[in-house]
């Protein structure tokens, strides 16, 4: 007697999405392309902790019953580094960061146009709660520069 194997409905889904990829004509592996693809949202999710001034970490609800632990690079937004350069660098990603620990720990936020950070380890995301746009908000308190790949600018007077 044959032996069939039950599969959940993320892991058919899944299936069925690489499938579906690989259907498609091109050259780049249907992984790949999924990944490339991103994923539009609305995703629920809770903050778990705030690691610096534009990155987070969340537990994002994937699938009904399912989540995902993962950091969240806000989209759209360059905040000062913690490491830093210079003092005033160092301030600025302390206030930054300390903003954002305020306004999200613990809280439900909905991530949006969710694609893999350039990075790795990480995706970018728009990221909202109750009030609105993070990045946004992050932007109108000069908290941040505006970033979509560019070089980074230095948050240090006088130096690039």
């Amino acid at each position: 007697m044959p032996v069939f194997r039950a599969w959940s409905l993320p892991a058919f889904a899944g299936v069925s999405l690489l499938m579906a990829a690989a259907a498609q004509n091109s050259t780049r592996p249907a992984l790949e392309r999924l990944i490339a693809s991103g994923l539009e949202g609305p995703v629920a999710a809770k903050v778990e902790r705030v690691i610096d001034g534009d990155t987070i970490q969340v537990n994002a609800a994937i699938w009904i019953g399912q989540s995902l632990s993962i950091r969240i690079r806000i989209d759209g937004i360059d905040a000062p580094e913690l490491e830093a350069r210079c003092t005033e660098e160092r301030r600025l990603a302390e206030k930054a960061r300390d903003y954002l620990i305020r306004r999200l720990s613990g809280e439900d936020v909905k991530l949006a146009h969710i694609v893999n950070d350039k990075y790795g380890g990480r995706v970018r995301a728009e990221v909202r709660d109750e009030k609105g746009d993070i990045g946004q908000a992050m932007l109108e308190m000069k908290l941040a520069r505006p970033y979509h790949g560019e070089r980074r600018q230095s948050w240090c007077t006088g130096r690039t």
